[in-house]
């Protein structure tokens, strides 16, 4: 994947998304482009007609921070695009150091990762990387995930099973939505390790094989992921709303921990308690406690 030109369609998309009035200038008339000119951006930021035009060429080396932040306040960039821009342009520098890899196919989980994994009992939790490798989770992660394991090939892979299996649409309800964080998720993996050969071929796989990631990606969008709720229809015990958690590993850069679980008392609780229970005997998974009763004194 060439920076420059992940530079150039970055910023070309974001400056078609944003209107004149929006920023305070005169729309006018006989407007050849989409969204501000070139010249509209460079006056925002403070910055001359011709650098800017090189930084959206692709040139973004040695950009300063003050220079990237303006940039990001003339585009209107919501944080996750500010953290895009500055992660592209992070890359493209000569100095960079690559971010630490891992082999997805050999990489294992330190000893008291796996226990704290699976002294989680309650929820799925599972350890994925940018490219949405599953590389550790517990027992339950893995009856929640079933079908993505299944799927051939290893590692089991969220991307892949997002767009290239049928019975996701089943999985996700909101399908879209899941097709939007994934290919937004992949986008920032991508600016932050633009040579990784494995991600590059799974964007190459997903686009040759779904018309519909290749249009998701020219979208060139992006969006932070950390906390939330999602719905899912799970083949075994139907529908769960399930809360999640994304939490960056300081032992382990680049990779995310997430954990989901479902509010207590509700019928999401007694699918993972149901879920649990079929993979106690599918896996030999321990089944959580059920929680305590008060009990009622006369």
């Amino acid at each position: 994947m060439d920076n420059r030109a992940e530079v150039r369609e970055f910023l070309t998309s974001r400056r078609a998304l944003v209107t004149p009035e929006q920023v305070g200038l005169p729309a006018g008339t006989n407007r050849r482009v989409e969204g501000l000119r070139r010249s509209e951006v460079a006056t925002l930021a403070g910055v001359s007609i011709e650098y800017y035009t090189r930084i959206e060429r692709g040139a973004i080396s040695g950009a300063s921070p003050e220079v990237l932040d303006s940039l990001a306040k003339a585009l209107c960039l919501d944080d996750a695009e500010r953290a895009h821009l500055f992660d592209l342009a992070h890359a493209a520098s000569p100095v960079a150091r690559p971010p630490r890899r891992r082999n997805s196919k050999t990489w294992l989980p330190h000893q008291s990762l796996q226990w704290a994994l699976d002294a989680i009992t309650a929820g799925p939790a599972f350890v994925r990387n940018g490219r949405m490798d599953i590389l550790a989770g517990n027992m339950l992660a893995r009856a929640f995930y079933g079908d993505v394991y299944d799927m051939p090939g290893q590692p089991p892979n969220i991307a892949r099973y997002t767009f290239l299996d049928e019975r996701a649409r089943d999985f996700y309800p909101d399908w879209d939505l899941f097709a939007e964080v994934t290919v937004a998720i992949l986008r920032t993996e991508a600016a932050r390790d633009p040579h990784n050969k494995e991600l590059h071929d799974l964007i190459g796989e997903l686009s040759t094989r779904c018309e519909d990631f290749r249009r998701r990606w020219s979208a060139h969008n992006v969006r932070h992921h950390g906390t939330g709720s999602k719905t899912f229809h799970h083949p075994v015990v139907g529908e769960l709303t399930l809360a999640y958690e994304g939490l960056k590993m300081a032992a382990e850069p680049g990779l995310t921990l997430t954990i989901y679980s479902a509010e207590p008392g509700s019928g999401s609780e007694q699918a993972l308690r149901l879920l649990a229970s079929w993979a106690a005997s599918e896996y030999g998974a321990p089944v959580p406690a059920s929680p305590a009763k008060e009990s009622t004194g006369h």
